[in-house]
């Protein structure tokens, strides 16, 4: 993978610096750090990093609910630093859409492996998530051309292949796709009830 751009999210000044430390030692780019979960969202909606790191325990925002809006948002993975992981925080943090943790004091030799594998799971994620949307679109399109298609044919006896190739034809001449044809149509029809 190429050089991971991280943002720091740890209310400790020092153990900020010296986890910013650890990870430019391992290659990676910090692009930005900050003591507080409200800045920590902000500045990851503004700079796009790669991953977030960030602590439990923040002001304002705390790292669980960093983690889910990132996550919703699709914006970045977030690793979860603790000084003590329990049961109940890790299943709060799996269901934020938390990808990994690491138990303070991190060790630099931590880094690498966990930042890696969840580079790695979110962009299986992501690659996921744009599949679905890309079948959720082609599910929606046959919809409506065939809901337009239906119409077509009722109103104008055409027969299926015909009202098809009707729509076909109004989206190469109108330099629209046949979705937007097709949605032409239907609120025609809406509009002469």
């Amino acid at each position: 993978m190429t050089e991971a751009r991280i943002l720091i999210a740890e209310p400790d000044p020092a153990l900020r610096a010296n986890l910013c430390e650890a990870l430019e030692n391992q290659g990676y780019l910090v692009v930005g750090e900050t003591g507080d979960g409200g800045s920590a969202i902000t500045m990851a909606r503004q700079i796009r990093p790669d991953l977030v790191m960030s602590d439990v325990e923040m002001p304002h925002t705390n790292g669980i609910e960093v983690s889910r809006i990132l996550y919703r948002e699709g914006l970045a993975p977030v690793v979860l630093t603790t000084s003590q992981a329990t049961r109940d925080l890790t299943v709060r943090a799996s269901r934020a859409g938390v990808l990994g943790f690491l138990i303070k004091p991190v060790q630099e030799s931590e880094l690498m492996p966990v930042i890696e594998v969840v580079r790695a799971r979110w962009q299986e994620h992501r690659t996921r998530t744009e599949e679905l949307d890309r079948l959720r679109e082609q599910l929606e399109t046959r919809t409506v051309i065939e809901r337009a298609k239906g119409h077509l044919m009722d109103t104008h006896g055409l027969r299926e292949a015909e009202a098809f190739r009707k729509i076909q034809k109004l989206a190469m001449n109108n330099r629209r796709t046949m979705k937007e044809v097709a949605q032409a149509i239907l609120l025609a029809q809406q509009l002469q009830r």
